[in-house]
């Protein structure tokens, strides 16, 4: 079972998701937060997998909660569900360390899936979101690409991460076995100062690190 906590200001909005994720087999909702200080205690409590966190909350924003919990509980996966449909929120929540930005008005399938996604370590993000993460990339830079210093093996990693491709699919393309394909991801967090995948493409994407690949 996959353990689930939701956080939203709104009765309503976490009365409707529970509804649906009771309907799906293999999903435990197991709390519910109205706030960012509250989602926090409770995931302490409750140790879920994944975390539905809106951004928009009174008190703690969804933001802060995201930095925090990465910070005391990095294995809890969190996935961003907002209405607000605004590039500078999903890049904030993403480099927090989220692991899939999607709106409320999204279908039950790709909900789903990307909980799924979440729960695995895997960053799932719809090609509509992954195509705002790559024009971002024209956007004015805090750091040039050059003081990132990626190997072409990284960088070709970083752009297979980027068009969506799983670990597995990363290295039967560049011929190498999944534990290195692991093993360079684990070296591009580290020189970007990310923890994610989702976190790895915003920042690349803002760098120009995927300019022209």
């Amino acid at each position: 079972m996959t353990k689930i906590l939701i956080a939203d200001d709104h009765l309503i909005i976490r009365q409707g998701l529970r509804l649906i994720l009771e309907t799906e087999e293999g999903f435990d909702l197991v709390g519910e937060a109205s706030d960012g200080a509250e989602a926090l205690r409770l995931c302490a409590d409750l140790h879920p997998d994944v975390a539905l966190m809106d951004l928009r909350m009174p008190g703690m924003d969804g933001l802060t909660a995201i930095e925090k919990l990465r910070a005391a509980q990095p294995e809890i996966a969190v996935v961003i569900l907002t209405t607000f449909n605004e590039d500078d929120l999903m890049f904030r929540g993403l480099q927090a360390g989220a692991r899939g930005y999607l709106l409320k008005d999204t279908d039950r399938s790709t909900l789903f899936n990307t909980i799924r996604a979440a729960a695995r370590g895997e960053t799932l993000l719809k090609p509509e979101i992954m195509a705002r993460v790559l024009s971002r990339m024209n956007a004015p830079q805090t750091e040039s690409r050059t003081s990132i210093n990626l190997t072409d093996r990284e960088l070709e990693v970083l752009v297979s991460v980027a068009r969506g491709e799983r670990s597995k699919e990363i290295a039967s393309h560049l011929g190498i076995s999944e534990r290195t394909v692991k093993a360079h991801l684990a070296n591009i967090y580290s020189k970007l100062g990310v923890d994610s995948r989702a976190a790895a493409i915003a920042v690349a994407a803002q760098l120009g690190l995927l300019r022209s690949q």
